[in-house]
């Protein structure tokens, strides 16, 4: 019962003396000409970084002829930075003779930023379409609108890196450089037959500034005829200002229209009193025969001037016949 109990408490004791000392870790490093003891191992397991990652970059870092404090990856690590990035682009860096620091190095990784690529990015720049999908559409100030596409040759600044705005910022302002230069053109011909131009305004304005990039060359990848907006836009004034003046006619015929019933309502209002008036001559004249005021003789004369008067009305309208 005993052995197989003091069995298990060596197979233990073995199994944490060589999780705690890395003995092949240690070899390896050696071997490398890393020198480094197994108490420093041993300590990197207490403060729970990784020995192997440390030991490779170490390593990685003697190899390349570069010379990086054992303490300052851990403390890199401990940070949550990427400890085989950063001695990957030291390494590029200096081979490529660029002034790169372990700290700027630092700095960039734990800045959210992948430090390698931006290394890579330094010596060969690379192209950046703007925008992204689709093309940028502007208008000249002769109403012709033209649709363009440009391609961005741009080179991280390692300087600039932490802190300095994306690729979406240099996209955004050389989209709206574009567009500013072809609506400032005075006929679409002008951007057609020199295309460049537009290139050599938007470069010219220094866009780069505040960015991760420096911005090499803008090159027109392609620019087309689009609709004609001027022409549009004048049909569409057109049609509203028919719709205007078609407004006002229908309003000045209302006016018209009620004018002209009130005219008739007011006629009628006329005839009426008169058919009213005209009503009351009987009855006047026979007021007047029994007042004494109106004789026989008086009555006849004013029937024969109403005959009299009626017969020259028939003579002078023209019957159907002569019509």
């Amino acid at each position: 019962m005993f052995m197989p109990i003091l069995g298990l408490f060596i197979l233990i004791f073995i199994w944490f003396f060589f999780y705690l000392i890395p003995v092949r870790l240690w070899i390896t490093a050696v071997a490398a000409g890393v020198h480094i003891s197994i108490i420093s191992l041993v300590g990197m397991r207490l403060r729970k970084v990784s020995p192997h990652i440390i030991i490779n970059s170490l390593i990685m870092l003697h190899k390349a002829g570069l010379s990086v404090n054992t303490d300052r990856l851990e403390a890199h690590y401990l940070a949550g930075g990427n400890v085989i990035r950063v001695v990957q682009a030291l390494i590029s860096a200096d081979k490529a003779n660029l002034n790169l620091t372990f700290e700027r190095a630092c700095a960039i990784d734990l800045a959210g930023r992948d430090v390698l690529d931006a290394v890579k990015t330094s010596v060969n720049p690379k192209v950046i379409d703007a925008p992204k999908e689709g093309v940028l559409a502007a208008v000249a100030k002769d109403g012709i609108e033209l649709k363009a596409k440009a391609r961005v040759t741009v080179r991280a600044n390692l300087e600039r890196l932490v802190g300095g705005a994306t690729e979406e910022t240099i996209i955004a302002r050389v989209g709206e450089g574009i567009v500013t230069t072809i609506g400032s053109a005075e006929s679409y011909k002008q951007v057609l037959e020199n295309p460049d131009s537009i290139s050599k305004t938007v470069l010219a304005k220094g866009l780069d500034s505040g960015t991760a990039f420096e911005i090499l060359s803008i090159d027109i990848a392609d620019v087309d005829v689009g609709k004609n907006v001027g022409a549009e836009l004048q049909a569409s004034q057109a049609e509203a200002d028919l719709k205007v003046a078609q407004a006002k006619a229908e309003t000045r015929r209302a006016l018209a229209v009620a004018l002209e019933q009130e005219m008739k309502a007011k006629a009628q209002e006329m005839r009426a009193k008169v058919i009213e008036a005209e009503a009351q001559i009987p009855l006047a004249i026979a007021q007047a025969f029994r007042e004494g005021k109106l004789g026989v003789l008086d009555y006849y004369t004013l029937r024969n001037i109403q005959a009299d008067t009626a017969m020259r009305e028939r003579i002078g309208t023209p019957s159907k016949e002569q019509k």
